[in-house]
């Protein structure tokens, strides 16, 4: 591979890091924690409990502020999937830089759909566990 095609190769992961490298910009000159400073979660006012991502923002929030302790507070979810999320675009775009695009091997593609299935039954189930009373501390 030539590095001619380098910034075409890495296009894609370039302009997610940009993204949220934006969104971390605006989250961290605008307060979560001030009611309706991002608007308001449909699920929330809907059914009166939270959605698996409720507190994200704030959990996010506290993360840019350094603190650990009310991130997991506010989404543990959040805190514990925001490394994974890196380590993944930080994989994509080595791939990228390496020529291999958006794919990996056939073996990891494979792996995508029950990864996908697997990510989705985890959100839900700790969107399931914050209503739970004895569980309460995980709500946000």
């Amino acid at each position: 591979m030539t590095a001619a095609g380098l910034p075409r190769r890495t296009a894609a992961p370039a302009a997610v890091a940009g993204g949220v490298a934006a969104l971390a910009l605006a989250l961290a000159l605008r307060d979560p924690h001030v009611a309706g400073s991002w608007g308001h979660c449909p699920f929330l006012a809907l059914t009166g409990l939270p959605c698996p991502f409720c507190g994200g923002l704030r959990a996010v929030w506290e993360l840019e502020h350094g603190s650990l302790s009310a991130a997991a507070s506010s989404n543990l979810l959040v805190v514990l999937v925001l490394p994974l999320a890196l380590v993944s675009l930080l994989a994509w775009w080595r791939r990228c830089l390496r020529g291999r695009g958006g794919t990996g091997s056939r073996r990891s593609d494979r792996l995508v759909g029950p990864a996908a299935v697997a990510g989705l039954l985890v959100v839900l189930g700790f969107g399931v566990l914050r209503w739970l009373p004895a569980l309460g501390w995980l709500a946000p």
